[in-house]
């Protein structure tokens, strides 16, 4: 009477659930707000002229947990009396929060498909857990609890957050960070598209190509965005190498003890990706503003910036126009787009793959386009992220502009990728191959539907024999693989094009020590009765060997009745060769068992 119902049983398991994936959204928001608590408290013992006690710092902490997410913040105490606002979000400090909301998720959506796979390993207890939806939300819910009251405990501070941000941005940070935590537990799949969307769209994404083409775009975009924010970073190094000086005076300027020092060098750390945005925003035409009035593009810095002291800002160009050196930061741009194409004609037109397998111009343009387009936003929502208000006044408007800086990405990357994507395609589909295509077989011949097929049929990134992938920097590790280093075969490798289809120069056969020429195999019908296969002692050969194999459990019986056996059974067979209708001999042996 006492035992509970599977019902009972199936509800407790959910509940319990889902508290658990609430409460690791509430460690994970703990994990992050602590470990930044630690630093500033170092920093504030460490200070010998601190401006207020631990609560201060506490609460100081606090809103620079809560400017990591997103959140605007405000300094009341300012010298005009007049509440500054601080919108520039140091990148740096993002990646510990978002990472932690990841992870959350994460596990708490495989501890759900854990539950839910124990009823069908025989588990008593095991019940369907909540969906993906339900681990999604309790984390959500859970980190949002924390942030909530950490904003309610930093509003009396120097830096308390504005409560119109704590919606938008910081909540759909955590939201994004805990859907992807999710999408990662359920093996990162791509479909299928919602309901509500168009059929054609649904149709779209169930097909594999369609996925397939929807990936080599994202990781063409993401090639691209990863290049301009390398080219971005290094003109920002060669800008600071040049006015190092001006450099090293803003930073000992600032503080003179070490503990501040310390202070200002872990702030200019935690802003190096901003400055890597700046860069690229500067390189891509648009630039960056430095104030209300000035500008700082390619062409020379226009207006007089309201510049703050700060060991980074000694890399903004002088106020004029721009000279050479100032226009070479426009190979960035186009170091990214060709990135864009390589990475899209890797997948159009791959090196070991038959010609019948690449892509056709159109899908090559179309892939390209898409991957400026992802180039393009990636580019926009990072730059708006990476500037922002530092005060009031002059101080409202600092760094690049995003609604011009996506769109100048976007052209970039379009105009010349496009090209670049459909030259190299035709250079790896040439048909005097020589170093690309010299290991293809030939298969020109196969149709358009068959190649599709094979690709669909392919793994996903392609590898070697070893079982490891094929990287764009080593295009042939996946024939060494195959043929072994050296020229050996590796066992299970499939064999490799180039010993199959084009032989290897070398010395003639003759000219090897050794060779002997062979004559062809004669003509004649092995199963005659005067060949060589019928002879006395190819057949007392035979029958030994056959008798010494079977370890003594062949009767010993004599060659010429067994050869007179089989010379009947022969022409018994050219009689009549169904061998259900094949009549027995009666004088030979039985059949053996």
């Amino acid at each position: 009477m006492t035992q509970r119902t599977p019902k009972v049983t199936v509800r407790r398991n959910r509940t319990l659930a889902l508290v658990s994936a609430l409460v690791k959204g509430v460690v994970a928001a703990g994990l992050g707000l602590g470990s930044l608590t630690v630093l500033v408290m170092v920093v504030w013992i460490s200070s010998p002229y601190p401006d207020s006690g631990p609560g201060g710092a506490l609460r100081a902490a606090a809103g620079v947990w809560l400017l990591a997410h997103g959140a605007g913040l405000v300094r009341p105490d300012t010298l005009s009396g007049v509440p500054a606002p601080v919108g520039m979000v140091p990148l740096l400090l993002v990646l510990g929060p978002v990472w932690l909301a990841h992870r959350a998720a994460r596990d708490a959506a495989e501890s759900q498909e854990e539950l839910r796979e124990g009823p069908r390993e025989g588990a008593r207890d095991g019940a369907a857990g909540p969906s993906r939806a339900g681990a999604f939300c309790a984390v959500t819910a859970g980190y949002l609890l924390v942030v909530a009251g950490a904003a309610a405990y930093a509003r009396g501070g120097p830096l308390y957050a504005d409560p119109d941000t704590l919606a938008f941005p910081v909540a759909l940070v955590v939201a994004g960070a805990a859907a992807a935590g999710v999408w990662t537990a359920a093996g990162r799949p791509f479909g299928p598209a919602p309901s509500w969307s168009p059929l054609a769209v649904q149709e779209a994404v169930a097909r594999t190509l369609f996925r397939r083409r929807a990936e080599a775009a994202f990781r063409s975009a993401a090639a691209g965005l990863t290049m301009l924010l390398g080219g971005g970073a290094l003109l920002v190094a060669v800008a600071l190498g040049r006015n190092a000086g001006a450099a090293q005076d803003a930073f000992l300027g600032l503080a003179g003890d070490w503990s501040g020092r310390i202070a200002v060098l872990l702030l200019a750390a935690a802003l190096v990706p901003n400055a890597a945005l700046w860069g690229a925003a500067y390189g891509l035409g648009p630039g960056f503003s430095l104030g209300t009035g000035a500008t700082a593009t390619p062409l020379g810095l226009d207006g007089t910036p309201a510049l703050p002291r700060f060991p980074l800002l000694a890399a903004v160009p002088d106020q004029g126009a721009g000279a050479l050196p100032n226009w070479a930061a426009l190979a960035v741009p186009v170091a990214a787009a060709l990135a864009v194409a390589w990475f899209a004609v890797r997948r159009a037109a791959p090196a070991d793959a038959p010609r019948a397998r690449a892509w056709g111009p159109r899908e090559t343009v179309l892939v390209t386009l898409l991957a400026a387009l992802g180039c393009g936003a990636g580019t926009a929502l990072l730059t708006a992220v990476a500037g922002g208000p530092i005060g009031t006044g002059a101080l409202s408007e600092f760094g690049p502009v995003w609604w011009l800086t996506g769109p100048a990405a976007l052209v970039w990357t379009a105009v010349i990728g496009v090209p670049a994507a459909l030259l190299m395609r035709l250079w790896r589909l040439r048909t005097p191959g020589w170093a690309w295509r010299r290991d293809v077989p030939e298969a020109d011949g196969l149709p358009v539907a068959e190649a599709d097929a094979d690709e669909e049929e392919e793994e996903e990134g392609e590898g070697d024999g070893a079982g490891r992938p094929r990287r764009w920097w080593a295009p042939w590790r996946g024939r060494r693989a195959a043929a072994g280093e050296g020229g050996r075969a590796v066992p299970g490798a499939p064999a490799s094009p180039a010993a199959s289809s084009v032989p290897s120069p070398g010395p003639a056969p003759e000219a090897a020590s050794g060779f002997e020429p062979y004559d062809f195999l004669p003509t004649d019908p092995w199963h005659e009765k005067g060949g060589p296969w019928h002879g006395k002692e190819t057949r007392e050969a035979r029958w030994a060997s056959l008798k010494q194999g079977s370890g003594g459990l062949m009767a010993d019986f004599p060659a010429e009745r067994t050869a007179d056996r089989a010379g009947r059974t022969d022409r018994a067979d050219r009689a009549d060769p169904v061998p259900d209708r094949r009549a027995a001999d009666p004088d030979g042996p039985g059949a053996t068992p």
